[in-house]
């Protein structure tokens, strides 16, 4: 009998897992961004819910900017050489190790995620400076002591970190659930550690009938939720100025022309 390849059959097991019959939010989301990593159900729900809402574009595409300007707000004004990015999603240009070690080299990032696509693609993602490292696990929001004992084999939990969860709590159902996730997740972090949240909001009816369509297209569900309760993430903690406030108005790069009124919000808050 030929010899086992774990790696080979672990692949074949991810692949096995990919459902390409329905939606996914990860290859969704990929499509508006102008990736390529998606599939014809992907394709045409994003084409529809363009119709319905054609601002959920800039919605993809700016909130990818807001993460690359609160990396470089934290890795250049903040000191942040550790990065713990949750729902990571399909790569594209600028992730946020890219943009950590771009600016310090000896930064340290792991990304999260339990979806088999996303999986498939890991490696993509597991590059990294000499000086630094870039680590992917495989695990569920849901299980927040075990993300963070699973990163503390890259990441020194004593020093601080700084959380990344974007466009991913809508995953979660129920508010309460989602808040006290958050609150699970910074309580394993030392005190001088960031959050970095930014999601869809209900803030149109656009946006709310976007939503309402992705929700019944049988893709997972995702929900959109008032901005109240996206700064409720942040409680406890020290919001960066400007605050909990549309993504395209958080520190924007000088002479930026993407100040577009978005249904996005998001913040940066520091762990006292």
């Amino acid at each position: 009998m030929p010899d086992r390849d774990p790696q080979a059959e672990a692949a074949a097991d991810i692949r096995a897992r990919i459902d390409t019959s329905t939606p996914h939010s990860a290859r969704f989301w990929n499509y508006f961004v102008g990736g390529k990593d998606n599939y014809e159900k992907d394709r045409e729900l994003g084409d529809h819910i363009k119709q319905i809402h054609p601002g959920l574009v800039d919605v993809a595409r700016l909130s990818r900017h807001f993460l690359g300007r609160a990396v470089r707000h934290l890795a250049t004004e903040q000191g942040i050489r550790q990065f713990l990015d949750i729902g990571t999603g399909l790569p594209t240009a600028d992730n946020t190790h890219e943009v950590a070690q771009r600016v310090a080299p000896d930064s340290r990032i792991v990304y999260v995620d339990n979806d088999p696509l996303v999986l498939a693609h890991a490696r993509a993602l597991l590059t990294s400076t000499p000086e630094g490292e870039t680590a992917y696990i495989d695990a569920d929001l849901y299980a927040p002591e075990a993300i963070l004992e699973a990163a503390s084999a890259t990441l020194d939990l004593s020093r601080p970190v700084a959380l990344m969860i974007l466009n991913t709590l809508g995953h979660v159902a129920d508010y309460e659930q989602a808040h006290e996730l958050v609150s699970r997740l910074m309580a394993g972090l030392a005190s001088g550690s960031y959050l970095v949240i930014s999601d869809s909001t209900a803030t149109s009816d656009g946006m709310i009938a976007a939503s309402n369509a992705y929700n019944k297209s049988g893709a997972i569900p995702y929900y959109v939720r008032g901005v109240e309760e996206i700064g409720g993430f942040f409680d406890g903690l020290e919001l960066v100025d400007p605050g909990v406030c549309q993504v395209t108005r958080w520190r924007p790069d000088s002479g930026s022309a993407d100040t577009t009124p978005v249904d996005a919000y998001g913040a940066v808050a520091r762990k006292p």
